[in-house]
């Protein structure tokens, strides 16, 4: 079943499992490049046992794009520090 955004309920669930996952780890004071790291390492090795490289590919590309657009950051909270 779908969400009212559309999502995959299976989709919807995973985000929340990865969101609480993340609190736990902050809670732990893991640091965010860390956690990043290791969802991303983790995330890519899932990728290559699911789908072939060029697909793997493509999701990369896509990511990329959205880093040059600044995409990403546009809802990003500011984690530099004050000066």
């Amino acid at each position: 079943m779908d969400d009212a955004s559309g999502a995959p309920a299976d989709l919807s669930h995973a985000g929340a499992v990865v969101d609480k996952a993340i609190e736990y780890m902050i809670s732990q004071n893991i640091s965010s490049i860390a956690i990043a790291s290791a969802l991303l390492g983790g995330s890519l090795g899932l990728l290559a046992r699911s789908v072939d490289d060029a697909s793997i590919e493509g999701i990369l590309s896509n990511a990329l794009q959205s880093v040059r657009s600044g995409e990403l950051r546009r809802d990003a909270p500011d984690e530099r520090p004050a000066h």
